[in-house]
């Protein structure tokens, strides 16, 4: 922060610093300020309620500059830190004198006023979580020493599934030690950026390292956590107990292996590239394509394509290109897709022009009342669990739901990870909090009435083969309905 001739704050990006941690008290200026003599009829005193408005203004600023550090500043040879400011505060309080004959200029009162803001603004932000969160290997002493719920916020996941991963990673030589980083802190860097979005310039300060060494071990762990997909992107043995052990849905599905859906991942690309990842809610997105076993873990994720892209277009792609490597399907399985996507072999889709999502079985009108309304109420049910899967995905990522600014291979290469990390905490911690709260839950899926197969890529015979299943599935269902009335 430094003060222009023109008495206006002047905020320094502390990228460009090294973050180390030696800057504790504010950085030493280079250049003088000169004392500027008051003249009697040029300068307004400033009034008491003037002088409370500007340490208010300034406040504010600090708070809404991502706490952002205080830069170099001195005064006749004396160094300015965030204890002198606010011992300056303290002094101006005692004063009994009358505020319009301080003769304090209004850039001098602001720079105190900040500098005082910020260190406030800091102890209220902290205290509110947790009491007090060190920086550097204090903040992860505290972390991993702390409380679960601690470990839980700041990490994403439980102390011990976070030190499986981290003996993972040592162990097969994905990342190394370094000098002044363990792996333990370098992973923690990359769960902070990805768990809460948080700036570079921010954890340089809760770690104590330069703004290159953090990105350096962003960009290491994203390549680690990548390179385990092939392990954990992967169809676990075959199991459909959430299908076996419910008589709505067996033996009804009893040959469905998964779910597919598309997801929206906020972007952040070029100008000119804009209009083809605009969406149809006008939102820059990503689209991914992503299966998901009834187990809530992912099997395919396929991020990257432009959100202007319909599902059916994305999927035609996928399974077009062997290199995709998309699970294989038995002869007689099948997936569950939306409306958004053609009925064909391997694919199960609902009615088309008969109601579908949960929201609409709800009130007077829940009861089905035949067949294909019956059809596409269960299996609105069984497909919403993609939904809950998506919905727990970025409540633990919540970068996810908004537009980092890193080039989009990055963005993309962060969706997989996330996913990969997903999976590895669900295989770790059947009890992990945030896959309990969404236990036996549903996620209301919003209609897109504008969500149509955008071509038929499905040949007559792979449709017919669907369509007979669809049939006899809907059938089957709708006869034991009627004579069972057991649940529906």
């Amino acid at each position: 922060m430094s003060v222009d001739p023109s008495g206006q704050l002047n905020y320094v990006d502390d990228e460009a610093s090294t973050g180390s941690g030696d800057d504790v008290n504010m950085l030493e200026g280079r250049n003088k300020r000169q004392s500027v003599t008051p003249s009697s009829s040029g300068r307004r005193k400033r009034s008491r309620k003037a002088t409370g408005d500007a340490i208010v203004d300034a406040m504010l600023e600090i708070a809404a500059a991502s706490k952002l550090r205080a830069s170099a500043i001195m005064k006749n040879e004396d160094r300015f830190s965030i204890s002198k400011c606010i011992k300056v505060l303290d002094e101006m309080q005692d004063m009994s004198t009358c505020m319009d004959d301080l003769d304090i200029e209004l850039d001098e009162m602001e720079l105190v006023a900040a500098a005082a803001g910020y260190y406030y603004y800091n102890s209220i932000t902290r205290q509110t979580r947790y009491a007090s969160l060190p920086s550097g290997s204090g903040f992860m002493n505290e972390v991993l020493e702390g409380p679960d719920d601690l470990c839980r916020e700041m990490l994403r996941m439980d102390k011990h599934v976070f030190h499986k991963l981290c003996y993972t990673l040592r162990h097969r030589g994905m990342l190394r030690d370094t000098a002044g980083v363990m792996i333990e802190e370098q992973l923690a860097i990359f769960l902070n950026i990805v768990g809460h979005n948080e700036r570079n310039r921010v954890i340089q300060e809760r770690f104590q390292h330069s703004g290159e060494t953090i990105s350096r071990h962003f960009n290491n762990v994203l390549k680690a956590i990548k390179s385990l997909s092939r392990e954990f992107l992967q169809p676990p043995d075959f199991s459909t107990l959430e299908i076996l052990n419910n008589n709505r849905f067996s033996p009804y599905f009893k040959d469905c292996v998964g779910v597919i859906d598309g997801m929206h991942i906020p972007a952040h690309v070029p100008a000119k590239d804009q209009s083809r990842f605009r969406n149809r809610k006008g939102v820059l997105s990503q689209n991914v394509l992503a299966a998901c076993t009834f187990d809530l873990q992912f099997i395919f994720v396929y991020p990257g394509w432009e959100g202007s892209v319909a599902d059916s277009r994305v999927l035609r792609a996928v399974l077009d290109d062997p290199d995709q490597n998309f699970p294989p399907i038995s002869q007689g399985k099948y997936y569950l897709v939306d409306t958004g996507y053609s009925n064909m072999e391997g694919f199960l889709a609902p009615y088309l022009g008969v109601r579908y999502h949960l929201h609409e079985y709800r009130g007077a009108n829940q009861l089905p009342r035949n067949a294909k309304e019956l059809f596409n109420h269960r299996h609105s049910s069984l497909r919403n669990v993609i939904q809950r899967a998506f919905d727990v995905l970025k409540t633990r990522f919540p970068i996810l739901k908004l537009a980092p600014q890193y080039a989009f291979h990055i963005q993309r290469d962060i969706v997989i990870a996330a996913c990969v990390l997903h999976n590895y905490i669900r295989r770790e911690e059947r009890l992990d909090w945030l896959f309990s709260s969404i236990e036996g839950a549903t996620v209301d899926e919003l209609p897109d009435f504008n969500e149509q197969p955008e071509l038929q890529f499905a040949s007559s015979y792979q449709e017919q083969i669907a369509s007979s299943l669809r049939e006899s599935i809907a059938t089957e269902m709708w006869n034991d309905f009627l004579n069972k009335w057991d649940q529906w």
